[in-house]
């Protein structure tokens, strides 16, 4: 319960006293391997520990729309509570970890720790923030503009993991990351070609290196037709290792809890 809570980024006290009637299951999900069933009854919601999955709706005409990412620290399943059955299925992009709340001792589970149910009040509200900034993506007419927008907030939640903000790993396919920006397969190639191209980027497979932010911030800061030097450039923060880094395209400076920009 300790280490959910502290994954969920609420550190509990020395003397905080720990339940063991309510032991938390940790699961285990294979790469490619579903944790969540679209339209299945949710009898559990899960918090990532390690790894990442996708979030994924499958529409009338059987195109399968990614609609979120879920890193460590991530609640999975709690919109389902409203309809009782989920809404979206979840796809493991890694092997991963999760840690399994049963929604029938869920209350139980929130009166014994109080914690517990401030820890999920505080990861709905990073989560909606996040949902907010992904919406942010399409405001882009151009797709090298979404994408330059993209590496920008996977560099920001890179920081809030406390990993480097220029070095990523993109578990996320091509193809889902056009699904996620809305644009074509073919599109995403050539949005990544031109922002490496111009210096912005250095991409190998699925690795890429962010070489040069404030170009990166400026290309991804043309919104219809609006020209990057005709916004306010963005703020910086620096990372661990004194580099100045956006503080995110999106919002306020989000830095992991005890640490200052």
């Amino acid at each position: 319960m300790r280490a959910l809570m502290r994954l969920m980024g609420v550190n509990t006290p020395p003397t905080y006293r720990v339940d063991e009637a309510c032991p938390l299951v940790l699961c285990h999900v294979r790469q490619d391997a579903p944790l969540m069933h679209e339209g299945a009854p949710v009898h559990t919601l899960y918090v990532v520990r390690t790894g990442s999955l996708k979030t994924v709706k499958t529409l009338v005409d059987g195109y399968e729309q990614l609609l979120s990412l879920a890193l460590p620290g991530d609640l999975l399943g709690f919109e389902a509570l409203y309809q009782g059955t989920l809404p979206a299925s979840a796809i493991a992009l890694e092997d991963s970890t999760v840690f399994a709340l049963p929604v029938n001792r869920l209350q139980e589970m929130r009166q014994n720790h109080p914690l517990l149910d401030y820890a999920i009040h505080r990861t709905l509200s990073r989560q909606l923030v996040h949902a907010s900034e992904a919406a942010e993506l399409m405001a882009a007419v151009a797709s090298d503009v979404r994408l330059a927008r993209f590496l920008l907030w996977m560099s920001a939640r890179m920081v809030e993991l406390g990993q480097s903000p220029r070095r990523l790993l993109l578990r996320l396919s091509r193809r889902d990351i056009a699904s996620l920006l809305g644009i074509a397969h073919e599109t995403v190639s050539r949005a990544f070609s031109s922002l490496a191209d111009d210096g912005c980027i250095k991409v190998d497979n699925r690795e890429v290196e962010l070489l040069d932010i404030g170009r990166l911030t400026a290309r991804a800061g043309s919104t219809r037709g609006v020209s990057a030097e005709a916004r306010p450039r963005a703020r910086t923060a620096h990372d661990h290792n004194g580099v100045d880094v956006p503080s995110t395209w999106f919002g306020a400076d989000r830095w992991p809890d005890g640490e200052t920009s």
